[in-house]
């Protein structure tokens, strides 16, 4: 039976590298991908998944009211779907993490979403709070602070590099906007 996998991670931990490897593997065996990524997030190009280290692939776009088994059962009757790889998933919805579930459970093609665990304010997003509930294999992917331990928070940061407390939850953005930090960091930037 297939899984549902959720790999997460704070900004700049190679989330869209380690999705575009797993997409190379399936398809040098053979087997076809189906990549997904958020509509909003234009950074790199639209319709396209693209790493900091230079791999890119092109994508399918989602947004809030995409219905996820119907956009991949579209691609399933165009030709094979051996596996659904999602970059972004922390935007996905309830109804769309529950609709991959049913992906992976009702038609047995495993499901790889790939997302950030929390916001700048160390809140979950939707689509990780239920991905975390919910995956049959939760991955953490690993990147470093400042002062070498885990990162597993994000700050966001103005033009000067000062910590951002308040606002939207997603603002589009790299490296100059967002920070991955510690814990302890992160205590110390919000609380200051």
């Amino acid at each position: 039976m297939a899984n549902l996998f959720f790999y997460y991670s704070s900004m700049n931990a190679g989330k869209s590298t380690t999705l575009l490897q797993a997409s190379f593997n399936y398809r040098e065996r053979g087997m076809e991908t189906l990549l997904l990524t958020v509509a909003f997030d234009n950074r790199f190009g639209e319709g396209k998944i693209a790493s900091r280290i230079g791999l890119e692939a092109p994508a399918l776009l989602f947004d809030a009211d995409t219905d996820m088994c119907e956009l991949i059962f579209a691609q399933m009757e165009k030709g094979k779907v051996d596996c659904v790889l999602i970059d972004e998933a922390q935007f996905l919805s309830k109804k769309q993490v529950w609709q991959l579930s049913d992906i992976a459970d009702k038609h047995n093609v495993p499901v790889l979403c790939y997302g950030i665990r929390t916001d700048f304010q160390g809140e979950l997003f939707e689509g990780s709070k239920w991905l975390l509930a919910w995956a049959d294999k939760l991955n953490e992917l690993k990147t470093i602070c400042h002062c070498g331990r885990k990162a597993g928070m994000v700050l966001r940061v103005d033009e000067n590099g000062d910590p951002v407390r308040e606002g939207a939850q997603v603002e589009i953005g790299g490296n100059d906007r967002y920070v991955p930090v510690c814990r302890r960091h992160f205590k110390d930037a919000m609380e200051s």
